[in-house]
């Protein structure tokens, strides 16, 4: 079992370097992840583009198993940290346990209404005759996996908590490979199309998950999973659930959105611009999870500290995640402006499809140069144990402005298709002044807490 002393005395600089970057390569591995089944189905010959639309659709359902990991993972992990910073390893196991028992209902729960409500929900996602068989095919076997995804993304959570970000960084790479390697071979090699995509994601997310559970029963992981710890307790799990609404929010209303987006879009300018949306959240891919990565890797240090009670590392760990994610989302933002047609070919070769994409990515991304500086404070409101304050920047941006501008600004523009996708930059202006005016407040009073304590 290591010391995680390192944590609080390590400099700022140095540790997040070291944290963040297997979480970055972790998350940029799993971007690959998410996104080969859709460069490999997009190039199909004949069907390829219909056959993307279809998986596309499949995005609000995928997204949601994601989000019900986030909600218990995501607010227990950095419990977790503080409980270790506070010096009580014994409370960070037992959130553990309780949250491992937790997804392992809950997966059964989701895997059960998937396969029962699948198709129908699909239609009211979007889905058209031309791609609702490419859907079901899709989302039939991936159901089947989801207690992989599931334990996959929330035990991973707490391996970077306790700072073995190399195993979860690991853990990502052995799914990755395991997929990318079999897509070719199932898709194209055995036939099977988008079912063998299917097949390929749910093997490889079982491979994922073994690894991450064989880590975390074992004898080298500082918090470990332990049979007494697996009897859920609302003392415990309720205050984890509070603090994960925040990522889940965030998460369960891009399926909402996906499904707004989808809907309206195929209302305006039918499977093309369906398709072109596919590809434009799978750029959005490249922005976020690589974020994501650095956030993460942030995580454990303010979570920490703040439990150690040590105000200049929370303020220094903050600081060099803004300027870190901020100097990221301005690059990627450029590169797409410039290069538009470039990342819409990778997902497709048809040049209407091309053409479409890239000029609805550089009004849908319009920006996220900005984008920074919403995902460094979002997650630094989680890793001081803020649940209200994330979940309020979480409903403002996706519920309160996203949701309603998808409606209401195509009725403003002459092009109602390239309104819908207008509606992004728009609440993204709003919503990270928002959540920058919001921070600042909060921050301040946390640090002075700190002070009091």
């Amino acid at each position: 079992m290591q010391n995680k002393e390192f944590l609080g005395k390590e400099p700022i600089g140095k540790l997040l370097f070291k944290m963040a970057i297997p979480t970055v390569l972790a998350q940029l591995v799993n971007m690959l992840y998410n996104i080969v089944d859709r460069i490999f189905i997009g190039h199909m010959e004949e069907i390829g583009d219909a056959a993307l639309t279809g998986v596309g659709i499949c995005m609000p359902i995928i997204l949601a198993v994601s989000a019900f990991a986030a909600l218990i993972s995501a607010g227990g992990a950095p419990r977790a940290s503080i409980f270790m910073g506070e010096g009580k390893p014994k409370e960070a196991e037992k959130i553990l346990g309780n949250c491992f028992a937790l997804q392992l209902i809950v997966s059964a729960i989701l895997t059960t209404i998937i396969l029962i409500f699948n198709r129908p929900l699909l239609m009211a996602f979007g889905a058209s005759e031309n791609t609702i068989g490419y859907a079901t095919d899709y989302m039939d076997i991936y159901a089947l996996g989801t207690v992989f995804v599931q334990l996959t993304l929330g035990m991973n959570a707490y391996i970077t908590a306790q700072g073995a970000t190399k195993i979860s960084m690991i853990s990502v790479l052995i799914g990755a490979a395991c997929n990318i390697a079999l897509d070719p071979i199932f898709i194209y090699g055995l036939g099977l199309g988008v079912k063998g995509a299917a097949l390929a994601t749910v093997i490889s997310q079982m491979a994922s998950c073994a690894w991450a559970l064989m880590f975390l029963f074992g004898d080298k992981t500082v918090l470990k999973i332990r049979k007494e710890n697996l009897r859920i307790e609302l003392r415990v799990v309720l205050p984890c659930i509070a603090l994960g609404l925040a990522p889940f929010i965030m998460q369960i209303s891009e399926s909402v959105i996906s499904v707004c987006f989808n809907s309206s879009l195929q209302e305006y300018g039918g499977d093309i611009a369906v398709g072109a949306m596919t590809i434009l959240t799978s750029v959005m891919q490249f922005a976020m999870l690589p974020l994501q990565g650095v956030a993460q890797g942030a995580q454990p240090i303010t979570s920490y500290n703040y439990g150690a009670k040590n105000k200049e590392r929370v303020k220094k760990s903050f600081f060099l995640l803004l300027k870190v994610s901020l100097t990221y989302s301005l690059l990627l933002w450029t590169c797409i402006m410039i290069f538009p047609s470039a990342f819409a070919s990778i997902f497709t070769d048809k040049p209407e499809l091309v053409e479409f994409a890239a000029h609805a990515l550089r009004i849908y991304c319009g920006c996220l140069g900005i984008f920074g500086i919403q995902i460094a404070a979002q997650m630094t409101f989680i890793s001081l144990g803020k649940a209200f304050s994330s979940i309020i920047v979480a409903v403002v941006r996706k519920f309160v402005l996203l949701l309603p501008l998808i409606y209401i600004v195509p009725n403003l523009v002459a092009d109602k298709t390239m309104g819908v996708y207008l509606a992004e930059p728009v609440a993204d202006v709003i919503a990270v002044t928002f959540t920058a005016i919001l921070f600042a407040f909060q921050f301040r009073k946390a640090l002075r807490e700190m002070d009091n304590a």
